[in-house]
């Protein structure tokens, strides 16, 4: 059972939210509450609103479905924030010898998505999949690897072959002196 809540027109920018975001992405429901009451961000109370109404989504959306659906096994499948308006809601500071600063008031949107556990276990074995292809992409950046290895000994060992043939060019050039000496 998934349910999801937005909240528009936060007080804040975007990439400032986002750093409180990022520490609940993934977590259990209980876990990301705790995270956020201590979180000490203007941004953190505003999303622990958000995400509290998720929870009433999830439940409520359970109970119109006949679907049993325990609140603390819920866990935050997503949650993400985009960049609100600042039209029209420009202030001007003053500033040093008649000028004057533009300041903007950033607002944003916050979207937080909850599950149950069924649907994360659902997603974990998509995620299995998505693993068998990433370790096939690791797999192949071995073999990238490998031949930036094989390309870096490759004039280590054209040095140690010149070496060689010049060590085979002096005994030949010291043959040939033994000879005309002789």
């Amino acid at each position: 059972m998934e349910a999801i809540a937005k909240a528009k027109y936060l007080r804040g920018s975007a990439q400032k939210a986002r750093l409180v975001v990022d520490m609940i992405r993934g977590k259990n429901v209980n876990e990301a509450l705790a995270v956020l009451q201590f979180t000490n961000k203007r941004a953190a109370s505003l999303i622990e609103k958000c995400l509290r109404s998720a929870i009433a989504n999830a439940t409520e959306k359970a109970e119109k479905a006949n679907v049993a659906v325990d609140p603390d096994e819920l866990v935050v499948k997503a949650c993400y924030v985009d960049m609100g308006p600042t039209k029209h809601r420009r202030r001007v500071r003053p500033a040093p010898q008649g000028r004057a600063y533009r300041e903007q008031r950033h607002f944003c949107h916050v979207t937080v998505l909850v599950s149950s556990g069924e649907d994360a276990q659902a997603t974990g074995k998509a995620g299995k999949k998505g693993a068998k292809a990433t370790s096939a992409a690791a797999a192949d950046n071995k073999g990238a690897t490998k031949r930036a290895a094989a390309r870096k000994a490759a004039p280590a060992a054209a040095k140690q072959e010149t070496a060689p043939r010049a060590s085979a060019t002096n005994e030949e050039a010291a043959a040939t002196e033994e000879t005309a000496s002789e």
